[in-house]
């Protein structure tokens, strides 16, 4: 009886345990009674989470750098909304973090070469050394997701897909319906593209884990602890994204300059001068050619009258 009474307890208290899980993060380790939950960023740092909230983008960029440095498993109409807009050309580094999971206004990655991020963790500036003055975490206030759908059989109407994508992002990011601004379909390209925008100076919700876990679900793998890929009601369909791009606006412009530019489009405007340059030259020298026609027909004529 007593044997069997201490199997009982033992049952319960493995029961007990596989409950204390974080539902928003998968690389969580969570104990306890009550529950709680922490994530390694370090190698001998970890931070306590809110799981009832998505982790803050900071925390889980440090946690993959982590992973990958041991070699564990990371996988887990469109353009510009306006001209200062960017996107992500750096992606995952180790980054700095408040203890409030903030991103701290410069980051180095632990070497001699430092930037300035925006409240997303994206880089806004040109690279430097260590000297760089990062005076504030400028914030994004507007997202753009420029993403592309999975083949569907029916027809998508504008309404449905308004509404299925505002509740998906609500249900599945915590992103209140209010931010999510204007929805465009162009249904020949299977592109759909949203602005979740806030007004300036709007502290209220930051949008960096939304960014960061719906790019993960399109791209990778989610990082929620249990299995599942995005997807919208959208009528009587349920639409998935295949292709995913997100734009960042600030509440101040980046401050890129032409270094930020790549060797592709450097190269690009290199040709463009030189093609330029050699369509000068060859009017240059049609048009001494024909000058020297010209002088040598004068005196020819003048000998003939």
């Amino acid at each position: 009886m007593k044997l069997l009474v201490a199997l009982a307890l033992v049952s319960f208290a493995v029961g007990a345990l596989s409950q204390c899980t974080c539902e928003t993060s998968k690389w969580a380790m969570c104990d306890g009674n009550p529950c709680q939950c922490n994530l390694l960023v370090g190698d001998n740092e970890k931070v306590l989470l809110d799981c009832k909230k998505l982790i803050p983008k900071c925390f889980l960029m440090k946690a993959q750098m982590r992973r990958a440095r041991k070699g564990m498993d990371t996988r887990t109409i469109g353009g510009k909304p306006v001209e200062t807009a960017f996107v992500d050309n750096d992606g995952v580094y180790d980054p700095d973090c408040e203890a409030t999971g903030k991103f701290k206004a410069k980051q180095c990655n632990g070497t001699e070469e430092c930037w300035c991020v925006n409240s997303a963790g994206v880089r806004r500036t040109d690279k430097g050394d260590k000297n760089l003055k990062c005076e504030e975490v400028v914030e994004t206030h507007w997202m753009r997701l420029q993403m592309v759908h999975k083949e569907l059989t029916g027809e998508v109407k504008e309404a449905d897909l308004k509404s299925g994508l505002e509740t998906a992002f609500l249900t599945r990011y915590q992103l209140p319906k209010e931010y999510v601004k204007e929805i465009q379909y162009d249904k020949d390209s299977r592109m759909v593209v949203v602005d979740v925008k806030k007004e300036i100076g709007d502290r209220k919700i930051d949008f960096a884990p939304f960014g960061w876990y719906i790019e993960k679900d399109i791209k990778e793998l989610p990082q929620f602890l249990k299995p599942g890929d995005f997807e919208a009601s959208v009528g009587a369909q349920k639409m998935q994204m295949e292709k995913i791009l997100v734009y960042y606006v600030d509440e101040k412009a980046p401050t890129f300059t032409m270094k930020h530019l790549t060797g592709g489009v450097i190269a690009v405007i290199v040709v463009v001068i030189l093609a330029v340059l050699a369509g000068l030259l060859v009017l240059f020298f049609l048009r001494r050619r024909e000058q020297a026609r010209y002088s040598k027909a004068q005196p020819r004529e003048m000998d003939n009258m």
